[in-house]
């Protein structure tokens, strides 16, 4: 453990491959029906998309996070630039590029559930080439990789067969579910789907922790390390070749799901380059998802360290976790 801790510190870096957005957020009692027109309550705008989500949250789970992502040159360049910046994001390798930022329109009910439509629009400029190059920049200071499908699936698939030619730990969140080539499942570590992404990949509904083992035996089955399944309210499932280990969530009443399962992915990535042991990781992450949905927005519900660790050492204490 000691030799595992040390070799973490020389490269307590995770390398984030995924999208960047401006989030357009509106906040209402309820959604409306195809073609109704409601008053909501609340409208915010601020730095969003799973890739600069889980970039944040590396860096403020106390990891160096080096983000490969594009932007655009418009209005919304700057507040992308200074949001990761103000975060301890490092962006050396976010590539500014002619044209729109990407956006996401998210709507939000009083119950903290949202419906988002994403439009690329900068992302789409991602390369191969971009990636190779963080990649060879990068050598010997990163750990993990964190890459989502937010981006088109051959780059992230690019960046994690590199990754893992390159020896790093590869955790892929399958977000949104797409379809992925079979060999691919190979090369990921932990791929951590939330159960409507793992009942689309997989055909098997997810609704409970046993349907959740039978969805994770199919991550197993096609060569995935491992899989760690969130469950929402059921806390996460982790499948791997020994056994399943349940992880039960921690109660708390959501006020806006947005960015919930990107807190849990980097702390997670964080926390594994930081040397822990996978089941600390997973509480530890299952414990930033908790304080990011009693939170609005994305990456403004992102929670700091400090708060994690409080978090965990209170249910430590209640004899929760």
């Amino acid at each position: 453990m000691t030799q595992e801790h040390t070799e973490a510190g020389t490269r307590a870096g995770v390398m984030i491959v995924g999208s960047v957005t401006a989030d357009l957020t509106t906040f209402s009692h309820r959604l409306p029906a195809r073609g109704e027109t409601i008053h909501g309550d609340a409208f915010t705008l601020v730095l969003g998309g799973k890739g600069a989500n889980q970039a944040v949250a590396v860096g403020l789970a106390g990891a160096d996070a080096h983000f490969v992502s594009c932007v655009g040159s418009d209005l919304f360049h700057d507040m992308v630039v200074e949001s990761l910046t103000d975060a301890g994001v490092h962006i050396e390798h976010l590539r500014t590029v002619e044209g729109p930022t990407g956006i996401a329109h998210i709507r939000v009910d009083d119950s903290g559930e949202n419906d988002i439509v994403m439009v690329p629009l900068a992302n789409s400029a991602l390369s191969v080439e971009q990636i190779d190059k963080a990649f060879d920049a990068l050598e010997g200071r990163c750990s993990v990789l964190l890459t989502q499908l937010e981006i088109p699936a051959e780059l992230s698939s690019h960046a994690v067969r590199t990754a893992r030619s390159r020896g790093l730990t590869v955790v892929l969140d399958p977000a949104p579910a797409l379809p992925l080539e079979e060999s691919l499942w190979q090369h990921i570590d932990i791929v951590t789907p939330n159960e409507t992404e793992a009942g689309i990949l997989t055909g098997i509904p997810v609704n409970d922790v046993a349907s959740a083992a039978e969805a994770g035996a199919w991550f197993l089955a096609r060569g995935a390390g491992s899989a760690l399944i969130t469950l929402a309210g059921a806390g996460a499932l982790l499948v791997t070749p020994e056994g399943n280990t349940h992880f039960p969530a921690i109660p708390v009443t959501p006020v806006d799901t947005t960015a919930a399962g990107d807190s849990f992915a980097g702390y997670l990535g964080a926390s594994l380059a930081l040397g822990m042991p996978l089941p600390d990781a997973i509480r530890r992450a299952g414990a930033a998802g908790a304080i990011t949905v009693t939170r609005r927005g994305a990456s403004p519900s992102l929670p700091h360290r400090g708060e994690v660790d409080a978090l965990l050492a209170t249910m430590t204490t209640e004899g929760i976790s």
